[in-house]
């Protein structure tokens, strides 16, 4: 089961670092779609964990989610927009290579955070569902941030 849990995960991260190089129209219901599925997914498998939780699960979960709003954020502040060449009514974003940056950051920040976490006799930190909801949490924050962003966008551009 870890194998195709690292299949899954590598997968989740190609894609999501492949829309984070690629221009897209800016749908803010199609941008909280993916937040939403993985932050359910995460509950559920949480949910199905029988474990206590440890003071150290407690810490590594609040460092996980601090780290996920913050690079969310970021990516969200950074997104750059521009009117569609198919059609100049619509926006599209994307974050480019320092939003990749930024994401691999997470992603690296999270692995010594599970690291650590092991070895201090974490179980529920370190679990795939912890780890999904840190990716909804980073997902939804640069949603967020790029919606409230996304009319002042289109706003100046409609001005050029």
């Amino acid at each position: 089961m870890t194998s195709i849990n690292l299949l899954l995960g590598l997968a989740l991260v190609v894609y999501i670092c492949s829309k984070q190089l690629t221009w897209r129209p800016v749908n803010p219901a199609q941008m909280f779609k993916l937040p939403l599925i993985l932050g359910v997914i995460g509950v559920v498998s949480l949910s199905h964990q029988a474990t206590t939780i440890h003071p150290i699960d407690a810490v590594i979960l609040g460092l996980s989610a601090v780290m996920a709003v913050v690079s969310g954020a970021l990516m969200g502040r950074i997104t750059r927009f521009r009117p569609s060449p198919a059609d100049p009514r619509l926006v599209e974003s994307r974050t480019g290579g320092l939003g990749v940056a930024i994401w691999i950051g997470l992603i690296a920040v999270r692995v010594v955070l599970d690291v650590a976490g092991h070895r201090m006799g974490s179980d529920l930190a370190v679990s795939t569902g912890s780890i999904l909801l840190v990716l909804a949490i980073n997902r939804a924050t640069s949603a967020l941030v790029i919606s409230a962003r996304q009319p002042h966008a289109a706003l100046a551009m409609a001005g050029k």
